[in-house]
């Protein structure tokens, strides 16, 4: 065999007639396509068009996992105009269009994640085998980063797999595993990764493909097929995006546009409006926060919790509480961290609900095929449970999450130093006590922290550590490490009440109970806060949450932070009334009927004594409910509660759903003008009171004319 060249692409040619085309980008470890390799794949194509002794081509990766996670996106950053971003999209289109009409046959060989251009990249070859390995996964996740697919995907996948299922897959940016692929006729084959080479080459000597387009069924087919039915199906995907997005979002609906042009099949006027809206979308201030929020999670995996500082080994994990957090901590400790978890429990029931909770979960993906019933099984292995602190003696970390019960947990704190070893962490998962006060009688509170999850915790992305004057650094370190093998993004957070996220939230939602009490309806206020982009609006989060969690949170951070946190005795009056929300299907909406969750209960205007009075515009609500979740989050950096504005954005949209294209509230805060911020909160305080008080910090800013990135 002959090497003919050395740097991110290595051509080596077999006997067999089947060159192998390795990527291996220098330095980096994973596979990301820049734009100053379009030159050098250029060579390469012309060695192989010049070299008639080949007849197939693989394409792999050089990385041990993964084949090409997408594109370079800090090649977007330099774009000034939407024609310099335009253009990159044309150069990748250019160089994938020359792989599908090369005369050798071109199979892409995927292992690990083929994702945005990785994944155009393996489109634009004939064939297309993927090991059938956990960590393969193939996906267009462009919307993510508020863009589409721009070197040829809004056309090679259509005609590959159908409109349908590419515009799900390109709208949601899910990604699909190997058995899935096949299925969807992604990929020709998925086999071992042991054989992954020796099938590719198969197919690199059986010539190219006649394909007859995707597999449809009856529906399908006049879906997709007929004018008329693809006149139905895009304008149900816009209703139905429109009603997701609220129209915050450009890049979905221009995905659409491109979709319907081409009507699923590759064409000149497809691959023109890709690169033109692929151009517009790079200049979008959505499409910049989006990326922003990119590269902030990025940095932040690179971190450890004190700089300098290792975290300490943990090979086993106890979990303190079978109930839905415990369940929810059991879960991803096994799962992501893949580290063996004992729950202890003071009732049998408590440890089974645990257990089942895993157990459902992981059967959804059996029965979906995601995974086999031995990799279930393996994990399952992984939980086992106890009513005393048997098996407890080797654990090193213990993650609590029982009743919010200050003497309870201290309680807990002396039974895992009585029954752990020395080097033992205590992590608590309270959402509202003080971490110092949980570590007040403990005789190592160097080894006691917060750690924060959010339910449900298999869903939820954040988690908050928080540290307490006596917390050591190898602490910090070790619960912020583990926290990011469960899956987790930790934000580091000094102690205090309600830490970051929930201090934050109270004033929100404590502010959207008054513009109720002052007689709006449920439904408009909901919508207002919808429409600026949150997931839900604040009353159905309070019933989802649960209207009992939250009056228990209110009257903590009223203690430790003053009368701006005094929530309204709209909460009190809904639990006299036994409402706690969607727990106990009584709350501000209904849970019965055919409905459930959807309509609101009328009967709460008149138990709030509320005289319902549509007079504000949904913008003038969500100013009002904004302004001052934006000025706790200025506070909390100012106080050092926040280690930085980017941990301050980060938390916000993960904690609580903060809309993401705004790119957090310190990043909205600089959109708006700190000026702004400042003269629309005072303001309100003019109207309102202290409660709009504006933080120190906004005035010294405003003054300056600073800005917080």
């Amino acid at each position: 065999m002959t090497e003919t060249n050395k740097s991110a692409f290595t051509l080596t040619k077999g006997d067999d007639g089947v060159a192998i085309l390795l990527m291996d980008v220098p330095g980096e470890s994973m596979n990301t396509l820049k734009a100053e390799f379009g030159d050098e794949i250029t060579k390469m194509l012309d060695d192989i068009e010049a070299d008639k002794s080949i007849k197939g081509v693989v394409l792999a990766s050089g990385k041990s996992s993964s084949f090409v996670a997408g594109a370079d996106i800090t090649m977007l950053a330099a774009c000034k105009t939407a024609a310099e971003a335009e253009a990159l999209s044309k150069g990748g289109q250019e160089v994938f269009d020359r792989i599908q009409n090369m005369s050798a046959t071109f199979v892409a060989a995927i292992h690990g994640p083929a994702l945005g251009g990785g994944l155009e990249l393996a489109l634009a070859c004939h064939y297309r085998v993927c090991s059938d390995a956990n960590k393969t996964v193939l996906g267009v996740p462009e919307v993510q980063l508020g863009l589409l697919p721009g070197s040829g995907g809004t056309q090679r996948l259509p005609e590959l797999i159908g409109i349908q299922q590419a515009m799900k897959m390109m709208l949601t940016g899910s990604q699909v595993r190997p058995s899935q692929a096949k299925k969807y006729g992604i990929v020709d084959d998925a086999v071992p990764q042991s054989i992954l080479m020796d099938v590719a080459k198969e197919f690199a000597l059986k010539g190219k493909p006649k394909r007859k387009g995707p597999k449809l069924n009856f529906v399908g087919k006049v879906l997709e097929r007929t004018t008329f039915g693809r006149q139905f199906l895009f304008k149900q995907a816009r209703k139905q995006t429109l009603a997701k997005t609220r129209g915050n979002y450009p890049a979905p609906e221009m995905i659409l546009d491109v979709l319907e042009a081409s009507a699923g099949k590759a064409c000149k006027r497809g691959y023109q409006l890709e690169a033109e809206f692929f151009g517009k979308l790079v200049m979008t201030p959505e499409s910049e926060q989006l990326r922003n929020i990119f590269f902030a999670t990025t940095e932040m995996k690179k971190e450890t919790g004190v700089e300098g500082v290792e975290p300490a080994p943990v090979k086993k994990v106890g979990v303190l509480g079978g109930g839905l957090m415990g369940g929810g901590i059991a879960f991803v400790t096994a799962t992501k961290a893949g580290v063996p978890a004992r729950i202890k429990d003071v009732r049998p029931e408590g440890i089974a609900n645990a257990m089942k909770y895993t157990f459902d979960l992981l059967n959804k993906k059996v029965k979906r095929r995601f995974m086999s019933k031995s990799q279930m099984q393996k994990q399952m292995s992984l939980l086992t449970g106890t009513l005393d602190y048997s098996g407890y003696q080797d654990v090193d970390l213990v993650i609590e999450a029982v009743f919010e019960d200050l003497d309870l947990k201290q309680r807990m704190v002396a039974d895992i130093e009585e029954n752990c070893q020395e080097s033992t962490v205590f992590a608590t998962n309270t959402s509202s006590i003080p971490i110092g006060k949980i570590a007040a009688k403990a005789k190592r509170p160097e080894k006691v922290i917060g750690l924060h999850y959010f339910s449900p915790v298999d869903k939820m992305p954040l988690a908050e550590v928080i540290v307490h004057e006596g917390t050591s650094d190898e602490t910090v370190s070790t619960t912020v490490e583990f926290a990011r093998r469960q899956g987790k993004t930790p934000i580091v957070v000094k102690d205090g009440a309600g830490f970051y996220v929930n201090r934050i939230l109270a004033p929100y939602m404590n502010e959207a109970a008054n513009v109720l009490l002052s007689g709006e309806p449920v439904k408009h206020l909901d919508d207002a806060l919808v429409n600026f982009g949150f997931p839900v609006g604040p009353m159905k989060l309070l019933d989802e949450v649960g209207i009992d969690v939250g009056s228990k949170i209110s009257p903590i951070l009223e203690a430790d932070l003053g009368e701006r946190f005094k929530a309204p005795d709209a909460f009190d009056k809904l639990l006299a009334d036994d409402r706690k929300g969607k727990k106990n299907k009584r709350g501000i909406y209904l849970y019965s009927g055919k409905k459930p969750g959807k309509n609101v209960d009328e009967s709460v205007y008149k138990l709030l004594g509320i005289s319902v009075k549509q007079t504000l515009s949904k913008e003038q609500i969500a100013e009002r409910c904004m302004l001052l979740m934006l000025n706790e989050a200025a506070m909390c950096l100012d106080e050092g509660l926040i280690r930085s504005a980017r941990d301050g954005d980060i938390g916000a949209i993960f904690g609580i759903g903060f809309p993401p294209f705004l790119g957090g509230p310190f990043r909205y805060m600089d959109t708006l003008g700190i000026s702004h911020v400042l003269a629309r909160l005072e303001h309100f305080h003019g109207q309102f009171g202290n409660r709009f008080a504006p933080a120190e910090i906004l005035k010294k800013m405003a003054q300056e004319g600073a800005t917080f990135y």
